[in-house]
């Protein structure tokens, strides 16, 4: 089951915190509440391109769900693990959504789902969790302790502190 909608309604009410850029990323979220996408995704452009997490993984909502753009889950996929490689547990929800179901590459990869999940998890995502447990049933012993390892590895860059 596809958690676009999740996202998209979660992502649009991240306004508390905004990093550097707040302002436009406010504006580009107020044209999306407004439908108005491919204005939202010009606006969001610049912030993205100088790594603002949030804009980046707006994008791959808008990627995901086909929004303002051609539906292409590979490049919602690739917005999607930037904004996770900075942190953003919406994103690392998206990145782990994208490794159990397959879209976008040659192969499900459930290894990668669950590190994904767990660390959205950490992150503070509410439903990542409910992902986390769904794909573990899929997974086998080995699968799991694999993605345990990988899980440390990256928790500690990741969440240092947590």
């Amino acid at each position: 089951m596809h958690r676009g909608g999740k996202w998209l309604g979660l992502a649009l009410a991240l306004g508390a915190a905004l990093p550097l850029g707040a302002t436009g990323l406010e504006e580009a979220r107020d044209l999306m509440e407004a439908n108005r996408f491919a204005e939202a995704r010009e606006a969001m452009l610049p912030l993205a391109r100088s790594g603002n997490a949030d804009a980046e993984e707006l994008i791959g909502v808008m990627y995901a769900l086909g929004l303002g753009v051609e539906q292409d889950h590979v490049r919602a996929f690739e917005w999607y693990l930037r904004s996770a490689m900075k942190g953003h547990p919406g994103a690392q929800s998206g990145v782990g959504w994208y490794y159990e179901v397959g879209l976008g590459m040659p192969a499900p990869d459930l290894v990668r789902a669950y590190m994904w999940y767990v660390l959205s998890a950490i992150g503070g995502d509410p439903d990542a969790a409910i992902s986390m447990e769904e794909v573990v049933k899929k997974m086998t012993p080995e699968q799991i302790a694999h993605g345990n390892a990988l899980i440390q590895d990256y928790r500690v860059w990741m969440y240092p502190f947590r």
